[in-house]
């Protein structure tokens, strides 16, 4: 049997392709499989190193061929690209280039997730949609009465003022005519906000059941979402050295550029997870307007307040949130304000 020591491995809905080579880096696979015919092919083939991208399936298809013995790694995107060759977009040539991105020693690589960490993941992302969905239906829903000159305060409250106006049809100022399609955006606009309060549930009852969100949720402002998508995402905290690394792969830091031995800090790189960054981002926001209140709190906050605005102090908060957060899940302490305190 021909020897195989690696196989870049590009994935998709149903038509797979395979690149192998031997220990001399020759090349001694090329072939296309078939969905069903997957599992069956690395059953039976000696274990090997495995790579393939980090995208839709591929936590799944991880799991089910490292089950198998082989040794499978997954490798962001965006750094396979440099080591596909010109020519054209080929599933050929993507498969070509995780098996050689797959064995370099510098590649970075994404930990596989468990049936449990994506379905806590799957909570997020569904509530995420929905919170979306209500807001473009609040929205559309102030668009359309502006449109007939009434225009709401902003905030909730005005909002509930058109919510009151339309269900009330005694109510003169909204021609009768918008009642019907509006009406129909009311009862989305609720349902979603139902379905996102259910989610709420499903995502703190997994808050109570996990050890390691309980203790981030002691941090100030991080409560079960944040705690729970922290978790979930980051996966074993101790694969990044330290936390610095973290708010990087978070994309919370400073990006650098220069040349001749001068560097220049940026704008944050935004890498990362867009859906935590933006939490935690949030969390900072949240923590500035307690701070204002009680300098107290948080005087490393309270002091950064002094000499840059609130936006740019948001994410710099965001960016110590993440640092905490790896502390205390690398380290399996709880948060300590005191210490942070005595630090500032």
């Amino acid at each position: 049997m021909v020897e195989i020591s690696t196989i870049g491995f590009d994935i998709a809905k149903n038509v797979f392709q395979l690149h192998g080579v031997d220990a001399a880096g020759q090349v001694t696979l090329r072939r296309q499989l078939r969905r069903s015919e997957v599992l069956k092919f690395f059953s039976k083939l000696k274990p090997c190193l495995v790579g393939l991208e980090a995208c839709a399936g591929a936590h799944y298809w991880a799991r089910e061929i490292k089950a198998l013995g082989h040794d499978v790694r997954l490798m962001p995107p965006s750094l396979v690209k440099p080591y596909v060759k010109r020519g054209g977009k080929s599933d050929a040539a993507d498969a070509a280039g995780c098996c050689e991105a797959v064995g370099r020693p510098s590649m970075r690589f994404v930990p596989i997730k468990s049936v449990e960490e994506q379905a806590a993941l799957m909570l997020h992302r569904a509530r995420q949609l929905l919170v979306e969905q209500r807001t473009r239906l609040s929205n559309a829903i102030r668009a359309h009465m502006a449109e007939v000159g009434i225009v709401a305060a902003k905030g909730e409250a005005g909002f509930q003022a058109l919510l009151a106006m339309l269900d009330n049809p005694g109510d003169n100022r909204a021609p009768s005519a918008l009642c019907p399609p509006l009406c129909e955006l009311v009862k989305q606009w609720r349902s979603a906000g139902a379905q996102i309060e259910a989610l709420d549930q499903q995502i703190a009852a997994w808050h109570k059941g996990n050890a390691d969100s309980l203790r981030l949720a002691t941090i100030p402002q991080i409560g079960p979402i944040i705690a729970s998508a922290a978790v979930a995402t980051a996966g074993d905290a101790t694969r990044f050295k330290n936390g610095r690394k973290f708010a990087a792969w978070l994309g919370l830091v400073p990006s650098k550029s220069g040349t001749g031995g001068k560097i220049t800090l940026g704008p944050i790189t935004k890498a990362g997870d867009r859906y935590l960054r933006q939490l935690l981002v949030i969390a900072g926001a949240g923590l500035i307007r307690r701070v204002r209140k009680d300098p107290a709190l948080w005087p490393w906050l309270a002091e950064l307040l002094t000499r840059m605005p609130a936006k740019q102090a948001a994410v710099a908060m965001a960016n110590k949130l993440a640092r905490i957060i790896w502390a205390l899940l690398a380290t399996g302490q709880t948060y300590q304000a005191e210490r942070l305190k005595a630090a500032a």
